[in-house]
């Protein structure tokens, strides 16, 4: 249970409208946080997520960072409502969004949009965000950084492997990641990408359709760097569907040496969830690290 009477008024304060709790529904789809929706005794509608106390922050960020991709004005996210802790929860408040299957058309434009969204750039201000943040439960640093390479290896991949070695990870992979590591710049010897607005954690349980048949995305682990990591992301877990990438690519194709880095984008997010579940994911990176390896002199 949630103390929903103090989450109702600050819904009420937020949206300057009285909100009184008809019923809530759980809702299911993540294994990170509990989520309901909130219907009122007028028929409006909120979705919460609930998490522990100590994780307010982290629906903080996950608010900004969808204010942050709303900034372009390409794809809908659904808009943050309020967000706080009770003495049981940390919750974020946002609109209730009415989901639709998606027609192709809705496909086309979503791989043309997120090609537009990537071309919304940081101002100058380099690869990062202004704001720490999560991929996951993991902590995501986003230091600004004018070098995207190092950006990579410190705040990414190193990151991560650090966070491996505490988590049990062989010697065998920590082995090879630092290899990878010391090599990565081969990777990057003819490419130097501008930094785009990233979703950062673009898979395909982060985005539907909405009912006017636009897309919509959401859980964001959003930071301005190379829109190629967004784009592998796309494809790791079930992968798009082969019109989408054909109509991003109609707007702003790819380097064709995208195909030899993929890996390396794929990597961050395999080692995220060993840190964040362990189990095969470990081999899974392995996997990944000597496919990369066999190609460094």
């Amino acid at each position: 249970m949630f103390d929903s009477n103090a989450i109702c008024a600050d819904i009420s304060a937020s949206i300057a409208s009285p909100f009184v709790l008809a019923s809530d529904r759980a809702v299911g789809g993540g294994d990170i946080n509990e989520t309901y929706l909130l219907l009122g005794q007028c028929g409006r509608k909120f979705f919460l997520k609930l998490n522990r106390v100590s994780k307010l922050d982290m629906f903080i960020a996950e608010a900004e960072g969808l204010l942050e991709l709303d900034k372009a004005k390409v794809i809908r996210t659904p808009k943050p409502v309020c967000y706080g802790e009770t003495h049981q929860h940390a919750y974020l408040v946002m609109e209730h969004i009415h989901i639709s299957s998606g027609s192709v058309a809705a496909e086309t434009l979503f791989g043309q949009q997120l090609a537009h969204l990537h071309q919304f750039d940081s101002k100058g201000r380099g690869y990062g965000w202004h704001r720490d943040n999560t991929i996951g439960v993991t902590p995501q640093l986003n230091n600004w950084s004018q070098d995207w390479l190092s950006f990579l290896a410190e705040q990414r991949l190193g990151y991560q492997l650090e966070l491996a070695a505490s988590k049990g990870a062989s010697r065998d992979l920590l082995n090879k990641g630092d290899e990878l590591l010391k090599g990565l710049g081969f990777y990057f010897e003819s490419y130097d990408p501008e930094p785009s607005l990233l979703h950062g954690d673009l898979w395909s349980g982060n985005y539907c359709f909405d009912e006017n048949d636009s897309a919509v995305i959401f859980d964001p682990a959003v930071y301005y760097g190379d829109r190629e990591s967004d784009i592998a992301m796309t494809e790791l877990f079930g992968g798009f569907s082969a019109r989408f990438y054909s109509a991003y690519e109609q707007v702003w194709p790819l380097d064709p040496g995208y195909s030899r880095r993929r890996d390396i984008y794929k990597l961050y997010h395999i080692l995220n969830h060993f840190n964040m579940f362990g189990g095969g994911y470990a081999s899974q990176a392995g996997n990944i690290l000597d496919k990369l390896l066999i190609y460094m002199p």
